[in-house]
């Protein structure tokens, strides 16, 4: 097994091949990944397109061919929660799934055949700006924080960037300090927009990530996803009216 997509909603990645590791990350139903090692019941895998590897369980993953794992996906679901149909059964999917190898109606990756009737987006189609930011960003309201988590179920900080940002076309990568490091900076708070996100540190280090809704609020996951203001100095809670995060820098990746 050379390449593979994930084949179930959503697949824990973990940092060690065993059940009792850190889960570091996610793959969503549809995502595609490059397989480096196999370890009895599990792979060494790193995705695609963010060379991100971790530890996930063979039972996960369907094999691929290697042209469809590295071709660009263009649709994903958009709703927090879609049914496909597998062989005449449901499976609940999440908002940013891939639809791999999809014709607009049903899609095939493997052995693995699928229908899909639900709302998706065409991701070399769509236009990001800030109505799309908020349309697809706020329905996660109240999710719960999970460390290496990007569903609806729980999701961290740069999941939730990440998963935003996928279904709005644009592939990021996974951790904060990676994301940190792509699109433009924006020198001043004032001149953010929708859809910019602010990266927040701790001494010099990148800790955390949020989308900014305008350039006085911030939608972020900690704790749960929610919605608070943004100023120069950094984040100010709507719940206490307390700093929680120091501002170290804004980024524009359209």
């Amino acid at each position: 097994m050379e390449y593979a997509a994930c084949k179930v909603p959503a697949a824990p990645v973990r940092k060690k091949a065993s059940h009792k590791s850190e889960m570091v990350n996610q793959l969503l139903f549809g995502e595609a990944v490059m397989v480096l090692k196999i370890k009895k019941k599990w792979a060494l895998i790193r995705s695609v397109p963010e060379n991100y590897e971790g530890w996930i369980t063979i039972s996960h993953l369907e094999e691929i061919d290697g042209s469809l794992a590295l071709q660009y996906d263009p649709w994903v679901t958009s709703d927090l929660l879609s049914v496909i149909d597998i062989g005449g059964k449901p499976m609940h999917i999440s908002a940013g799934a891939s639809l791999l190898g999809f014709d607009g109606k049903s899609g095939k990756f493997g052995t693995l055949e699928y229908y899909f009737s639900g709302n998706r987006i065409k991701r070399n189609e769509v236009i990001p700006g800030e109505e799309l930011v908020r349309k697809l960003s706020i329905q996660w309201l109240n999710a719960p924080y999970l460390w290496g988590g990007r569903t609806i179920l729980g999701v961290d900080c740069s999941g939730f960037a990440k998963t935003i940002f996928k279904m709005m076309g644009i592939d990021l990568p996974r951790d904060a300090w990676q994301q940190a490091q792509k699109g433009k900076q924006v020198k001043k708070l004032k001149d953010a927009v929708a859809g910019d996100l602010a990266f927040f540190n701790d001494k010099e280090e990148i800790v955390h990530v949020g989308i900014l809704l305008s350039n006085g609020e911030i939608i972020h996951s900690s704790g749960k996803v929610r919605i608070d203001t943004i100023t120069k100095k950094g984040i100010i809670s709507s719940d206490t009216g307390k700093r929680t995060h120091r501002l170290k820098m804004i980024r524009r990746y359209w």
